[in-house]
This record gives structure tokens, C-alpha cells and sequence, in this order.
């Protein structure tokens, strides 16, 4: 499934939006959405506790809404839990991968919230003048980071927002952790280590981007110049203590040998020898069996809403 450059970091960005994945792929151009979606869906179900407080909140800040816009939605999951929250709403999932957006609508029809449930194709924000009616509630849950120029995107989304509308933005948080600081073996400190060459990678990232603008990331400042009012922020805990779900291993599993993937070069021998082994399925004190494995994690939303 080939792509033109243009395409490629929306492909990137698949990864991290809605499922704290880390951003690394080897050809981003070439990415088989069909076969990665299964594996997208069920590292956003593993999230939906966090989601659904977040959305809980979200609820108290914008009630009723008609329309309702999930801006990145990957394979939906998401877009279904804000169908959940908003019995009364139109849900419109946005997304550049078609794979992706044919699961979306599957699971809107087994969960039963078809009819009021619809896709839209193409790269943010553009895509957004596609929508027939302004929005009331629009979702970007990890998303913006991928655009080159986050303020004009910011612009673009209140843009596409109705009078009374609220922007809700999923960005940072705090890095995820899996293992104990000691695993017993190895240098500790392992994870820390990963977290320093993912910003160094996610830095470089955003340099690369076309149209890229160096931005201080300050959230509620950003969305006020994008002329939004009443900022909140919160913070929401996804917290799988050990021992853990075969669903949270696995999620865990897949997440550390992307990491491998994408940035075992930059490690070091050692760190190198210890991933591999945490990847080992046949290691006893890898992350598929050893009893200590846990999910903990937290993500930032950030809403603003448009004067009447």
C-alpha cells in the first residue's frame, strides 16, 4: 500500500495517538493498516479506563453535543467510547488510513451506534473542511504533534468548532512504565534510558515535518491564541498494577520490541542484551512470563472552548 511522502507521518503518528505506542517504524511508507489494526484496537481497549474518566470529565464541560469529531481516531476505539458518552451525538471519526476508519465503522455497528456513527478520509487539518456542520466537541487525541505547524492546525480545529464548542487535546503526560527500576539484571534504570532517545527521536521527528514550526509547547497558550476561552487541564492515570493482564503483557511485549525495532542502534550492548532479553519468550525473566510486568501511565487532556 503505497503513499506519497506527504502521507507518511500520519502513518507515524497511527502509532502513538491512541495507544501510548512509541513512534518508531522502520518504512513508514509501507505500512499494512489492515494487519496493524487489530493490534492498534486492542492497545486502545487495554486504555479505556483512562479514556473513559477522561471523557467522564469532558461530559461536565460540553453536554449535548450534536456533533462530535474525533480527530486521529485510528481504529475507533475512542470514537465509539465518545458515542458511549454522548448518547445524543453524531460521531464523526477522522482519519488518513482507510483500513483503520473500516474498522472504526465495524465496531460502531457491533456496539450498535451505526446509525449515528460516519468516517472521513484525509490528513489533518485539512480534512476537517470536509465536515457538513461545524463541531461541538472535537477530540485530537495525539494527533497534533504530527502536523508541522501546530498553531496553524490549533486555528484550523477552532475554525471547524461551533459557537459554545469545546477543543479537547490529548497531548504529554507522563511516559509509560512496565518494570521495576531493578529488573534484576541489566544496568537499572533501563526505561529511563528508552524515554531519553524517544524524545531525542520524537524531537527529530517533529523537525522533519513539513511546514515545521518550533513551538513552545504550552497548551492552554497555544489554544487561547487560537482565540478559544476557559482552559482546563487534567491529567488521567492508567494504573495495571502487577501482577497483570496476558492483554497488558502483550501490549508491553509489543511495545519494548518496537522500541528494539526503531532504536536498538542507538543503545548500548548492554541495554541491547538486556531488551533482548525481556523479549525472549523462552527467557523466564523476560516480559512474557516474569511476575513483576505492569502497565502505568498517565495522559494530559487539554480543553478550551469557543465563545457564543
Amino acid at each position: 500500500m503505497a503513499h506519497h511522502h506527504d502521507h507518511q507521518h500520519h502513518h507515524e503518528r497511527e502509532h502513538d495517538d491512541e495507544h501510548e505506542h512509541p513512534h518508531f517504524h522502520h518504512d513508514h511508507e509501507d505500512v499494512d493498516w489492515a494487519e496493524m489494526g487489530p493490534m492498534l484496537e486492542a492497545q486502545a481497549e487495554l486504555f479505556t479506563p483512562l479514556y473513559e474518566r477522561a471523557l467522564a470529565w469532558l461530559a461536565k464541560q460540553q453536554t449535548d453535543p450534536g456533533l462530535v469529531v474525533d480527530a486521529g481516531s485510528g481504529p475507533g476505539v475512542v470514537s465509539c467510547l465518545l458515542a458511549e458518552t454522548f448518547p445524543g451525538a453524531r460521531v464523526v471519526a477522522v482519519d488518513g488510513a482507510e483500513p483503520l476508519l473500516e474498522r472504526a465503522r465495524a465496531r460502531a455497528g457491533r456496539l450498535g451506534v451505526a446509525d449515528r456513527f460516519g468516517t472521513l478520509t484525509g490528513e489533518l487539518p485539512g480534512v476537517l473542511d470536509d465536515l457538513d456542520y461545524p463541531a461541538d466537541l472535537l477530540w485530537a487525541s495525539r494527533s497534533l504533534h504530527h502536523v508541522g505547524d501546530q498553531r496553524a492546525a490549533l486555528a484550523a480545529f477552532a475554525d471547524r468548532l461551533a459557537p459554545g464548542g469545546t477543543l479537547a487535546i490529548l497531548e504529554g503526560g507522563l511516559p509509560a512504565r512496565f518494570l521495576p527500576r531493578d529488573l534484576g539484571f541489566g544496568r537499572p534504570g533501563l526505561q529511563a534510558r528508552l524515554d531519553a532517545l524517544q524524545e531525542e527521536w520524537f524531537a527529530g521527528m517533529r523537525a522533519g515535518l513539513p511546514g515545521s514550526v518550533a513551538e513552545t509547547e504550552d497548551w492552554p497558550a497555544l489554544l487561547a491564541a487560537a482565540g478559544l476561552g476557559h482552559p482546563h487541564t487534567r491529567s488521567f492515570l492508567l494504573d495495571l498494577p502487577a501482577p497483570t493482564t496476558s492483554r497488558a503483557r502483550a501490549y508491553v511485549a509489543a511495545t519494548l520490541s518496537r522500541v528494539r525495532e526503531g532504536l536498538g542502534d542507538r543503545l548500548d550492548a548492554d541495554d541491547r542484551a538486556t531488551l533482548d532479553r525481556l523479549l525472549d519468550p523462552d527467557d523466564r525473566a523476560s516480559v512474557h512470563h516474569r511476575p513483576d510486568v505492569f502497565v502505568l501511565t498517565a495522559h494530559t487532556v487539554h480543553t478550551a472552548t469557543k465563545s457564543l
